[in-house]
């Protein structure tokens, strides 16, 4: 009896974490219009979960994140429903065709790929946020189908086969065109996810089944995502999504680099894993205190050209 309420309580601790990995991973994903996929596929595989079950998981969990995310976002006047429509249908095909592609491949060939993918996205986020922060806006003409259908259909199929990014391919196009606010840019990409979300989940079921899939696990993080996404939606003009995103792109580096270092493929030994994670810890640490201080600095100067104003007024 003893044992079984060890067990339970195990299981039911393992759900907490989960939901509050789905509650964090949404705050950052309604923040910045990415990273929910690619932070708690990161966790899956942390801890044992096979690529494609990871990525369906979380896919099936975005399901309803992504719809409660999106009506959010629309209640704040965050969504461009041409841009939603361009880009998501595009994308609904991109990702079911990663998700089938996946689902092909044995986990001992997946992880390492998968790894590597969620590697490169984070050192993007990381260089990304920890360099330019959110780029400013330039509205000019409107973004045409010729560039988001593209954009859609790599993101997409990128998304469902490295168990996330949708958002770290779609949302810095869009902002670097120039042609749509950053809170319209977010939320148009955040409520196109939604059917890329429907059309992965679809691909992994057809490929896998319900095979290796946790429904109490796809429970969890949906409920924390749920709770998470009206928060976002109204952070995403106050939080500073520079700091969040060296923050976010370093923790995924360090934990992909340990999988990729520990698989088969690499198989290091101590010596050389121990001297990989303090560099990567050192630029993590030395990134995010980067990002703070041009917080600072981009405030202060802000500060400075509204008393300029008030003084010429």
């Amino acid at each position: 009896m003893d044992r079984e309420d060890e067990t339970g309580g195990e299981i039911m601790r393992q759900l907490v974490l989960l939901a509050l990995v789905g509650l964090g991973a949404q705050l950052v994903d309604g923040s910045l219009g990415m990273a929910y996929g690619v932070t708690s596929t990161t966790l899956l595989l942390a801890i044992g979960t096979s690529p494609a079950a990871a990525s369906a998981t979380v896919h099936l969990a975005e399901i309803g994140t992504t719809l409660v995310s999106g009506l959010a976002h629309w209640r704040f006047g965050n969504v461009d429903w041409k841009v939603v429509a361009k880009i998501g249908i595009p994308g609904a095909v991109g990702a079911f065709a990663g998700a089938t592609f996946l689902s092909s491949l044995s986990t001992d060939v997946a992880a390492p790929i998968m790894s590597l993918v969620l590697l490169a996205l984070g050192i993007y986020i990381l260089a990304r946020f920890t360099t330019f922060g959110l780029p400013k806006h330039n509205l000019g003409k409107p973004l045409r189908k010729r560039f988001l259908g593209p954009l859609g259909l790599v993101a997409g199929f990128v998304d469902s086969t490295g168990g996330g990014g949708w958002g770290p391919v779609g949302t810095p196009a869009i902002l670097a065109s120039g042609r749509l606010e950053p809170r319209k840019t977010i939320g148009s990409i955040d409520t196109s996810e939604f059917l890329v979300a429907v059309a992965a989940s679809t691909g992994f079921l057809v490929g896998l089944g319900s095979q290796g899939i946790d429904f109490a696990w796809v429970l969890a993080l949906l409920i924390g995502g749920v709770i998470a996404a009206p928060i976002a939606a109204w952070l995403v003009r106050h939080l500073p999504p520079r700091i969040l995103g060296s923050a976010v792109g370093g923790l995924i580096i360090l934990t992909n680099t340990r999988t990729l270092l520990k698989s088969d493929w690499v198989d290091a030994g101590d010596a050389v894993r121990w001297p990989v994670y303090i560099v990567i810890l050192a630029v993590w640490a030395g990134a995010v205190l980067h990002s703070f201080r041009e917080y600072r600095a981009d405030r202060e100067r802000e500060r400075e050209l509204a008393a300029r104003h008030t003084a010429a007024a």
